[in-house]
């Protein structure tokens, strides 16, 4: 990694008497590389390392020779590309790249598809590569891609049995995905897995997302109605307290502020503020009748004599 891009580009010309020797614009290429993956792995400057793979992506694109080099140097810079991303916390954005590049799902190489399903599985998004999957799988030539039944295993594994898809994962065990791409053993420990995955699924169905919303939302609501009921019993208690006196300014704007939270910010119409509302009026009422029923029991008692 140390050494310079020139001179292991020249090695990698040399090492086989059957290659021909690397043009300029290809040994370019391969000390472009090293670059990327010298940023990405020795200095850590992950920004550096996508732009020196963006670059080197486009010179290959402009270059009109297109042989077996070219192809891995173009996957090289797409794998230390989706690796900057994924440290720059920008995985969102890896399939997109990717097909920039490649223009159309099936053309894809299997590594950097494989790379793609462990990535999106590993951030709780394997729904995203589902469709690109399952059209890579389907094309006849990718069927006889080194890699091919690894795609088929990890699509199976990280993406149709997270998401539950217990149907399509056996039609494709059973179909002409599974049969190039499994032994018979490997398509029984599969079945297995699925049968596994589904009796999960009848067990404990998944919960509905509006459900869990709403519950969040309630037990929301209801640590704020707590403290809130907190915040007026203290201010109930404050102003009981022996040596209170009349209502200062401060009490007063307190109060204000307090019941401005409680009925402007708030929608009386939805169900869950009716119990904010009942406990506002419980404790209101505790306060006036504190304060003021003595006012108006010996009022009461003046006027009977």
């Amino acid at each position: 990694m140390s050494s310079s891009g020139t001179s292991l580009a020249h090695a990698r010309s040399c090492g086989s008497v059957c290659s021909p020797p690397l043009s300029p614009s290809l040994s370019e290429m391969f000390s472009m590389l090293d670059s990327a993956a010298e940023q990405l792995m020795v200095h850590k400057d992950f920004q550096a390392a996508f732009d020196t793979c963006n670059r080197g992506l486009e010179s290959l694109a402009s270059m009109e020779q297109e042989d077996n080099r070219c192809a891995e140097l173009k996957a090289s810079f797409c794998i230390l590309g989706i690796q900057a991303l994924a440290e720059l916390n920008q995985w969102h954005g890896v399939l997109s790249w990717v097909l920039q590049h490649y223009e159309h799902q099936e053309k894809i190489p299997a590594k950097i598809m494989q790379m793609c399903i462990l990535l999106y599985s590993k951030v709780g998004e394997p729904a995203v590569l589902q469709e690109a999957s399952r059209v890579w799988l389907q094309c006849l030539s990718n069927s006889r891609a080194a890699g091919f039944g690894t795609v088929a295993e990890l699509y199976l594994l990280h993406v149709l049995v997270p998401l539950g898809h217990t149907e399509e994962a056996r039609e494709l065990i059973a179909g002409e995905v599974g049969s190039c791409a499994f032994t018979e053993d490997q398509r029984q420990t599969a079945l297995d897995i699925v049968d596994e995955k589904e009796q999960q699924n009848q067990e404990n169905p998944p919960c509905n997302p509006d459900f869990e919303l709403v519950a969040q939302i309630a037990s929301t609501r209801g640590s704020v109605i707590h403290k809130l009921e907190a915040m007026l019993r203290l201010l109930y208690r404050r102003l009981l307290a022996p040596g209170s006196g009349s209502f200062s300014l401060r009490r007063v704007f307190l109060a204000a502020i307090l019941l401005y939270m409680l009925l402007v910010r708030m929608d009386p119409a939805l169900p869950s503020s009716f119990m904010w509302i009942s406990k506002l009026l419980q404790l209101l009422k505790q306060m006036w009748s504190a304060m003021f029923a003595p006012y108006y029991q010996t009022l009461t008692q003046s006027k009977r004599l």
